[in-house]
């Protein structure tokens, strides 16, 4: 472990981590994110090796290791490629977490079934997976306002006015297998008659504070070199988008999530919670 100064001047601590995995490595860089998320002013490093099958392969992952230690986690399967893991760490005296051996242990316990030794089980091509590649055609086909004439095969639509985060998290939720349309607000223009009919179909308002809503569209012109002042950020203007967003939410009967703090993870959650259970209910999440 290494110390490094910080922006802010703190003193932090930044660490090499290896994430080895036979399937696609997805499940245990969250976890690894999540963990070292726990952590104030810890950077960590990360080593990813994925669809780790073979000894050669993890002789290279723990050649690796050798050179850069630091800690290392993995969700192999297979005994004999899990056994050299092992040794390979205990000869480096680096430590080697199973992820996933805690859980699995007491779920199997718990549902008195044996546990699988099949590689990348959670990424079979089952109905679950096609319907989440259906859900994330159904997506990029209605982002921005597309593809108004089948609305109502949506599950939810969001409606927003500009960098509320509408398409990263319709993205999300496909992801989730959730089929997830988008609608900008747009100063002057109308509101699609086919999104006002839609009945069965659960309609989010997204909004963020105009402060946060011209920091992000300023950045967003500069990325596009674009540096005319306009009413897309000014102060006054903004307020008003938000504040005629808001008196439609409430006309209609929309629940508003606000995500002027909360990330796309944080607000997917929210709307998979109202599809679960909250679905015609008028509730503002701050």
């Amino acid at each position: 472990m290494k110390k490094v100064m910080t922006a802010t001047t703190r003193l932090a601590t930044y660490f090499h981590i290896h994430l080895v995995s036979d399937s696609t490595g997805e499940t245990l860089n969250a976890m690894a994110r999540a963990v070292c998320a726990r952590f104030t002013d810890i950077l960590p490093i990360e080593h990813i090796y994925a669809l780790v099958r073979s000894a050669r392969q993890l002789e290279r992952a723990l050649e690796e290791i050798a050179g850069s230690p630091g800690v290392v986690m993995h969700t192999i399967i297979d005994p004999a490629l899990r056994s050299a893991l092992e040794e390979g760490c205990r000869r480096h005296e680096i430590p080697c977490i199973a992820a996933l051996d805690p859980v699995v242990a007491a779920m199997s316990r718990y549902l008195g079934a044996p546990i699988s030794s099949r590689v990348g089980a959670q990424h079979t091509l089952d109905t679950d997976y096609f319907n989440r590649m259906e859900a994330l055609n159904y997506a990029m086909g209605h982002d921005d306002g597309q593809g108004g004439q089948d609305l109502e095969q949506a599950d939810v639509v969001l409606v927003g006015v500009s960098r509320t985060s509408k398409t990263p998290t319709c993205i999300y939720l496909a992801h989730r297998g959730v089929r997830a349309a988008n609608h900008p607000l747009v100063p002057g223009a109308p509101i699609p008659p086919a999104l006002l009919a839609l009945k069965k179909t659960l309609i989010v308002g997204l909004i963020a504070s105009p402060d946060r809503l011209i920091q992000i569209r300023r950045n967003r012109l500069l990325s596009l070199h674009e540096n005319r002042e306009s009413t897309y950020v000014d102060q006054d203007a903004v307020r008003e988008e938000i504040i005629a967003a808001r008196r439609l939410f409430e006309k209609m009967g929309w629940p508003v999530i606000d995500v002027t703090r909360r990330s796309v993870e944080e607000t997917a959650a929210a709307i998979i919670n109202l599809l679960s259970g909250g679905r015609g209910q008028v509730e503002v999440l701050g």
